[in-house]
């Protein structure tokens, strides 16, 4: 018996009908005749000296041999399906594949996104906001944003800035909670998102960080970062907004941050790319836009004294 592996189209009608246990199904899926599957069948068992299917009247099932080759058929041409689509992903140079938590790209990216694509007019963005991880050995994908502590194994990984967290309210609101004494009166949004972040950083973590040890009344909370924004935007109530998603329109007078004292958290939003795509000329472009709009309003931080989650963690 020769080690030499058959042909690869035989292969292929043997992993299509060996899937639906069919020669007419497989046939129909690879858009060939029944009687040619069949014969690529019977060049692939020729080869390997033994059949793979049994043949009823009316239905096929594999024999021990086949069962032992189905599985291995079936992964090696995924791995090859996934290869084929990252090369071509590699030599796209116009169509850039993103990932972002629907936080990030409703309240980050899409007010921002004009501005990129009047610059790189020949790159076309695609975006996907979910949570889901990504492998990008098996999605069509060239830049995942994540929030989180990482660690981002195996691949290319830039922090974008360092995250922290402040009541923010609509502006006629202000002039009520305007100390921290009136601020305990308010409703308190909460952003549960960030419920996994550890040392915590959540209202009582902020009051911690004022010399305060008042713990808010439960309020309306929020599994998105951003609805809690927007119901901080309608005058809902006050929101431990996180910079990456308010400081825009803490900027532009949206809302307002009445305090001086920030909570930080190690966690921030990273740029993940496969390792050595960053060099990507769209990538390497989305990349420089995105830090260069982040230092636009880096003046901002100016305003806050910063205290660390770790130094107010709860005892």
């Amino acid at each position: 018996m020769s080690n030499r592996l058959p042909p690869l189209t035989a292969f292929r009608a043997f992993e299509a009908a060996a899937r639906h246990l069919s020669f007419a199904q497989a046939a129909a899926e690879l858009n060939v005749t029944p009687a040619a599957l069949s014969f690529q069948i019977k060049t692939l068992e020729a080869h390997l000296g033994s059949p793979l299917f049994h043949r009823h009247n009316r239905a096929v099932s594999l024999t021990q041999a086949g069962k032992t080759l189905s599985p291995g058929a079936s992964d090696g041409f995924a791995t090859l399906q996934n290869a084929w689509r990252s090369a071509q992903r590699i030599v796209d140079t116009q169509t850039l594949i993103i990932t972002a938590g629907p936080a990030f790209t409703s309240k980050w990216l899409a007010p921002r996104l004009y501005q990129f694509a009047q610059d790189h007019p020949d790159v076309e963005l695609r975006f996907s906001a979910n949570l889901r991880i990504v492998d990008f050995d098996r999605d069509d994908i060239d830049v995942a944003i994540r929030f989180g502590l990482g660690p981002d194994t195996g691949l290319y990984s830039h922090p974008l800035a360092f995250e922290w967290m402040t009541p923010v309210l609509h502006p006629d609101l202000a002039a009520r909670y305007n100390t921290i004494e009136a601020l305990k009166s308010a409703t308190f949004l909460y952003d549960d998102s960030t419920a996994f972040l550890d040392p915590p950083c959540d209202w009582a973590a902020w009051f911690r960080a004022v010399g305060d040890d008042f713990t808010p009344a439960t309020g309306p909370r929020f599994s998105q970062a951003d609805h809690a924004v927007d119901a901080a935007l309608s005058g809902a109530g006050v929101a431990l907004g996180r910079r990456s998603l308010v400081i825009k329109d803490i900027a532009e007078g949206r809302l307002v941050a009445p305090f001086d004292t920030a909570l930080t958290t190690d966690a921030n939003f990273r740029f993940i790319c496969r390792q050595g795509a960053q060099e990507r000329p769209a990538i390497k472009a989305l990349r420089d836009w995105m830090l260069d709009e982040i230092a636009k309003l880096s003046h901002i931080n100016d305003r806050f004294t910063f205290v660390s989650a770790e130094e107010v963690r709860p005892t």
